[in-house]
């Protein structure tokens, strides 16, 4: 059975730094793009990052772009997001997905991905 499980979220103080990871089993993780998402409360689902399977190929939307960076491990199943210079903005749910087809160019589009993990909480605040 697939799985996607996120881990990292917290409570953050504005500038400061966070790394999620998406640990995935059941699947072959090395042939799978790396989707990075989030979602605020009373807002629509965000992509926020991509990295395509080979982790020689990244994408990071212009809001996050120059304090996020996207990574993967296909050793250990397992993708990262950086997170630098965080602000009260940033605070959402943060969800990896995952997909074996080539996803759309630009910003994530969350129907080209098949596989979900239940998300993380990052909150940025004083």
């Amino acid at each position: 059975e697939e799985q996607l499980v996120e881990s990292g979220g917290g409570l953050v103080q504005p500038g400061g730094s966070l790394r999620l990871s998406c640990e995935v089993t059941g699947i072959a993780f090395s042939i799978h793009y790396m989707g990075w998402f989030r979602q605020a409360p009373g807002k629509e689902r965000e992509g926020v990052a991509m990295i395509d399977y080979r982790g020689t190929s990244t994408y990071v939307s212009d809001s996050v772009k120059g304090r996020f960076f996207v990574s993967r491990d296909n050793l250990k199943y397992t993708a990262y997001l950086q997170m630098n210079s965080l602000q009260p903005d940033d605070t959402a749910m943060y969800y990896c997905a995952a997909t074996p087809f080539r996803p759309r160019s630009g910003v994530p589009n969350s129907r080209d991905y098949n596989y979900w993990g239940q998300g993380t909480q990052v909150t940025v605040s004083s």
